[in-house]
């Protein structure tokens, strides 16, 4: 699931070659972290669901926040 944060670290290494790469990972993770928070607080919205995998548990609703490529 998070690779693709993290290959996006990486690719930024390239264009910012003097940011250290742990700034960039944090970069990538920050609004990650905030996810829960935003859940909680009702500003996202995700539902469970019964069937599937066990690892896709939920339907993602609305995430406009954490997860939009604005931010």
């Amino acid at each position: 699931m998070f690779i693709g944060h993290y290959a996006l670290a990486f690719a930024s290494k390239k264009a910012a070659p003097k940011t250290s790469l742990g700034w960039l990972v944090l970069g990538v993770s920050f609004l990650d972290l905030l996810w829960p928070i935003c859940l909680l607080l009702g500003i996202e919205r995700v539902a469970p669901r019964p069937e599937g995998s066990p690892f896709l548990r939920l339907d993602f609703i609305s995430y406009p926040w954490t997860h939009s490529l604005a931010m």
